[in-house]
C-alpha cells in the first residue's frame, strides 16, 4: 500500500517582536511575513518579549533563521539602549556561529550598531519599507544556505543519494526496507524505526559513498574532517566500538613478545589486545582512595629506570632479547572522573617509548571545553605536535557522552618519531572492520564532530558541566542542612572548599559561584594534602576530578578509611532508584556514579533529588521494604518479608564490616598476582581445553585461564596467567566476601567477569596443573 512515510526536514524562522499579536504598524507587518514564510512551507516560530525569545534559542535547535528587533525592549517593557536585542544575538553566537540573523531596524538607527554586533548578523530588514516578499526570499535563500552546510561529507553524501531513490540491486537484501513491508512483524519493525534508517542502510556497492575500508569518498572526506575537527594528524571512523579501536591500535602497534606497559586500570579490550598480539605485559598500578575509587597512576611509575628495573625482574621477560617497551597505554580519564596532566604523563615516557595509546573511552568531549585544557591526548594544535616525540593515539567511544549510535567510535592519531603509516595501519583496520558497516552508524559519528565543532561544542560541554555543579551544589547545601540537624544525608565527591582567585579566600563548594566552578580547573584539581580524595602525595595539578562525573557518596565511610559505626552500601540507593525509574552509570561500595552527558536536562536531575529525599524519608522510617522495593520482595519473599528499608541497610553494613570487602578490595588491586604464564599463552591453553572449572574453595595457588574481574570497579583483579594466590590472601578473600555477601543477599549479587556462578558457589576456569 502506497503511504508516505518519511518527514521532510521542516524550516523554521524565529520572529522576534515586541509588536507581535498586536495591531499596529509593526504587529500586521509581522502577520505579513509570517503569512508570506507560510506559502514558502516555512514555519514561523514567534516572541514578542526577550525572555520567551531566549527560552527558545536556547531550547528548539530546529530553528533555522532568526529575525530579531533592534528596538526590543526589557523584560520589564524597557529600552535600555538595545541591550534586550543584543543579548539575544550574543546569546544564539554563543551556542551557533552560522545560523542566519536578520535585524529590524528603523533607518535612523542604523548608527546605533556596533561593528562587533554587525559581524554577528547577516542582514538588516526595514520591516515597515521592505516587502515581505523579498524580504523573506532572502531569508529563504539564507536558511537554504545554512541547511546546506549543516552536515559533513558524508551525512550530505548519504542525505543526497536518500533522495535519488535508487533501484537496488544490491546487498543488503531487505532493499531499503521493502522487504521488511512484507511480513507483520517486518512491517511493525519499519513501522517502529522510519524509513530513513532502512534507506541508509547501504552496501559498500554503492561506490558514490566511498569505503570504509579503503577510506575513500564521502567516508574518507569525513575521516579527514572529523580529524580536524577533534586536532589529529588522522582519524578513523570504527562502526563496531572502542574496544575494537583499542585492539585496532594494539595490533598495528605491537608484536609477539614486545614488552607493552599497561595500566591496570584497563579495559577488557586492553586484555584482548595483549592475547591477540602476544605482547608481554608490564602493569602500571594506579592508586585508590578509601572509597575504593580509582586513582591515577601516579608518575614516579612512569621513570624509565623504575620501568626497566621491573620489567628486567618480570618473568615473563626472562629470555626476551629485546626488553624496550614499545607502547603505553592509559586510561584517561578513569572510570570514576580523573583526568590526567597528558603533558606531564608523555614528559615521563615519551623521550624512551616510541608510541602512546591513551584510551579515552569515556572522554571524547574533552578538547572542546577550556577546562579540560591540557588533560586530553589531542591536546591544543595538531601542527605543534613534537615530530621528534612519540606517536600518540587515543580512542574514543563517541556514543558513550558524546551523541552517537551505539558502537560509534574514533580512532585518533599524532605522527611522532615512530609512526605506524597509514597503509600498515589499514591492515589493522580491515581485520577488524567489515564490508558491510551501518552507515548510520558512520553518519552519527560524523554528527557528533559537527556538534562539537566551534563555538557549538563549548555550549554543549559548558551545559553539561553547569548542570553537573548545580547538582553537586544542591547536595552539599542539603547535607549542610541536614548536618545542622544532626542528621545524615549524601554528600558528592569533590572539594569541600575552592579557592576564590578574585578574593583570595576558600569559600565552601555550594557556595562558590557557577562560573568561578565551570572555568577554573584549579576547583577540580586534586591538590597535595586537601583531605577529601583520599589520594597521598600527589603531584599538584597532574590530576583533575571531571565536574560531569559526579559520584554520591553513602554514609559509612570514615576519613580514615575504616567503616563507621553506621551506614548503608550504594547499592541499596541503586536498587531504590531502579524502582523509581533512575538508572545509574556505576556502583561502588559506598559510591554511585552519575554521568551528565550532553543530553541531561534539569528535569532529569531533578528528578534524581528528589529521589534521594525520597530515600532519606522511607530510610530514616524504616519503611517495609514490600513497599519501596516490592520486586525485590516479590522476588525473594523468604528472605525480605516483613524487613524494612533501614533493617536492610543495618544488615548490608554489618556484612560488610564482618566479611571485610572494602578492606580485601583495597589489598587486592594494591599489588600485583604472581605472573606465571601470559595472557596470549594462556589463552591457548582454553582454547586447546587444557583448563577446568575450579570451586573458590579449592582455588589456592591455581593459575586462572581468564581474567578475574569484578565489578565494581570492572578492573581486572586476576589476570589470564596469573596465580590466584593463598587462601587467605587478598585475591581469595575479597572472592570469598563477595560469594558471602551474595548468598546473604539474593538479588544484590555481583557481577564478576571470569567467575561462573552455581547455587550460589564460584567457580572459576583455570589451567590444568603441570
Amino acid at each position: 500500500m502506497l503511504e508516505r512515510r518519511n518527514q521532510r526536514l521542516k524550516l523554521r524562522v524565529l520572529l522576534v517582536h515586541p509588536s507581535i499579536g498586536t495591531d499596529s504598524a509593526g504587529g500586521r507587518a509581522c502577520r505579513t511575513l509570517a503569512a508570506e514564510f507560510a506559502d514558502l512551507n516555512i514555519e514561523t516560530v514567534t516572541a514578542n518579549a526577550h525572555e520567551d525569545a531566549r527560552a527558545t534559542i536556547v531550547s528548539d535547535a530546529a530553528i533555522y533563521a532568526m529575525m530579531i528587533d533592534w528596538s526590543m525592549p526589557d523584560d520589564d517593557g524597557k529600552e535600555r539602549d538595545n541591550a534586550a536585542a543584543t543579548s539575544l544575538i550574543k546569546t544564539i553566537r554563543a551556542r551557533n556561529e552560522n545560523v542566519p540573523i536578520f535585524l529590524f531596524i528603523e533607518r535612523d538607527k542604523a548608527r546605533t550598531l556596533s561593528v562587533e554586533l554587525v559581524q554577528d548578523i547577516n542582514e538588516l530588514v526595514w520591516l515597515l519599507e521592505d516587502s515581505a516578499t523579498f524580504v523573506c526570499g532572502r531569508v529563504h535563500a539564507a536558511m537554504r544556505k545554512y541547511t546546506a552546510a549543516l552536515f559533513g561529507p558524508l551525512t550530505t553524501a548519504l542525505s543526497s543519494f536518500n533522495q535519488v531513490h535508487e533501484y537496488s540491486w544490491h546487498t543488503p537484501g531487505h532493499t531499503g526496507g521493502t522487504a521488511f513491508l512484507k511480513h507483520p512483524a517486518g512491517r511493525a519493525f519499519y513501522d517502529f524505526y522510519g524509513e530513513h534508517v532502512f534507506r541508509t542502510d547501504l552496501s559498500i556497492s554503492v561506490g558514490e559513498l566511498g569505503s570504509l575500508l579503503d577510506h575513500t569518498g564521502p567516508i574518507g572526506d569525513s575521516e579527514k574532517y572529523i580529524s580536524r575537527i577533534f586536532g589529529s594528524h588522522r582519524s578513523y571512523t570504527v562502526t563496531n566500538g572502542s574496544s575494537t579501536s583499542n585492539r585496532i591500535i594494539f595490533m598495528a602497534c605491537v608484536g609477539r613478545d614486545q614488552v607493552v606497559m599497561c595500566d591496570r586500570n584497563c579495559h577488557k579490550s586492553i586484555e584482548h589486545g595483549l592475547t591477540m598480539t602476544g605482547g608481554i605485559p608490564h602493569y602500571l598500578v594506579p592508586s585508590r582512595n578509601r572509597y575504593g575509587l580509582m586513582g591515577p597512576i601516579y608518575p614516579a611509575r612512569f621513570v624509565e629506570a623504575t620501568v626497566r628495573k621491573a620489567v628486567a625482574s618480570n618473568p615473563l621477560s626472562k629470555g626476551l632479547k629485546d626488553k624496550q617497551p614499545v607502547f603505553v597505554v592509559v586510561t584517561n580519564s578513569t572510570y570514576d572522573g580523573l583526568c590526567y596532566n597528558t603533558g606531564r604523563v608523555l614528559e615521563e615516557v615519551g623521550g624512551w617509548v616510541d608510541r602512546v595509546h591513551f584510551d579515552e573511552a569515556w572522554y571524547g568531549y574533552g578538547r572542546f571545553n577550556p577546562l579540560y585544557a591540557g588533560r586530553m591526548a589531542m591536546r591544543g594544535d595538531a601542527s605543534t605536535h613534537d615530530p621528534k616525540g612519540p606517536t600518540v593515539f587515543t580512542t574514543h567511544s563517541t556514543h558513550k557522552l558524546l551523541a552517537a549510535f551505539s558502537q560509534a567510535s574514533y580512532i585518533h592519531v599524532r605522527d611522532g618519531r615512530s609512526p605506524v603509516p597509514h597503509a600498515r595501519f589499514n591492515e589493522s583496520f580491515m581485520m577488524h572492520g567489515s564490508t558491510s558497516p551501518f552507515y548510520p552508524i558512520m553518519a552519527s559519528n560524523e554528527i557528533a564532530a559537527t556538534m562539537m565543532d566551534g563555538v557549538g561544542g563549548i555550549a554543549l560541554t559548558r551545559e553539561s558541566i553547569d548542570e553537573a555543579i548545580s547538582f553537586r551544589q544542591v547536595v552539599g547545601r542539603l547535607h549542610r542542612d541536614f548536618a545542622k540537624k544532626k542528621t545524615w544525608f549524601f554528600r558528592t565527591w569533590n572539594a569541600e572548599k575552592v579557592k576564590d582567585p578574585a578574593t583570595g579566600k576558600r569559600v565552601a563548594f555550594e557556595d562558590a559561584s557557577q562560573e568561578l566552578l565551570a572555568t577554573d580547573p584549579n576547583c577540580w584539581v586534586l591538590h597535595p594534602g586537601d583531605g577529601w580524595h583520599g589520594f597521598d602525595d600527589l603531584e599538584d595539578g597532574y590530576c583533575m576530578l571531571d565536574p560531569i562525573k559526579v559520584s554520591v557518596l553513602t554514609p559509612g565511610v570514615e576519613d580514615s578509611g575504616e567503616l563507621g559505626k553506621s551506614g548503608f552500601p550504594a547499592t541499596l540507593l541503586t536498587a531504590y532508584l531502579d524502582a523509581c525509574g533512575i538508572e545509574v552509570e556505576k556502583t561502588s561500595d559506598f559510591a554511585v556514579l552519575f554521568l551528565f552527558s550532553i543530553g541531561i536536562t534539569k528535569a532529569k536531575w531533578s528528578t534524581l533529588i528528589t529521589a534521594m529525599l525520597d530515600f532519606k524519608r522511607d530510610y530514616d522510617a524504616d519503611k517495609p521494604l514490600a513497599r519501596v522495593l516490592p520486586g525485590l520482595v516479590a522476588s525473594h519473599p523468604e528472605r525480605y518479608e516483613g524487613l524494612g528499608l533501614r533493617g536492610l541497610g543495618d544488615q548490608m553494613f554489618a556484612e560488610l564490616k564482618k566479611g571485610g570487602q572494602t578492606a580485601h578490595l583495597q589489598k587486592a588491586f594494591s599489588d600485583l598476582p604472581e605472573v606465571r604464564i601470559s595472557p596470549a599463552d594462556a589463552y591457548q591453553e582454553l582454547i586447546r581445553g587444557r583448563v577446568e572449572r575450579v570451586a573458590l574453595a579449592n582455588l589456592a595457588n591455581r593459575t586462572v585461564a581468564t581474567s578475574v574481574v569484578p565489578y565494581p570497579p570492572g578492573i581486572p583483579m586476576i589476570m589470564p596467567g596469573e596465580s590466584a594466590g593463598a587462601a587467605k590472601g587478598p585475591y581469595i578473600g575479597y572472592l570469598k566476601s563477595l560469594q558471602s555477601w551474595d548468598k546473604a543477599f539474593p538479588g544484590f549479587g555481583h557481577d564478576t567477569h571470569g567467575v561462573e556462578v552455581e547455587d550460589g558457589e564460584y567457580y572459576v576456569q583455570c589451567l590444568l596443573p603441570r
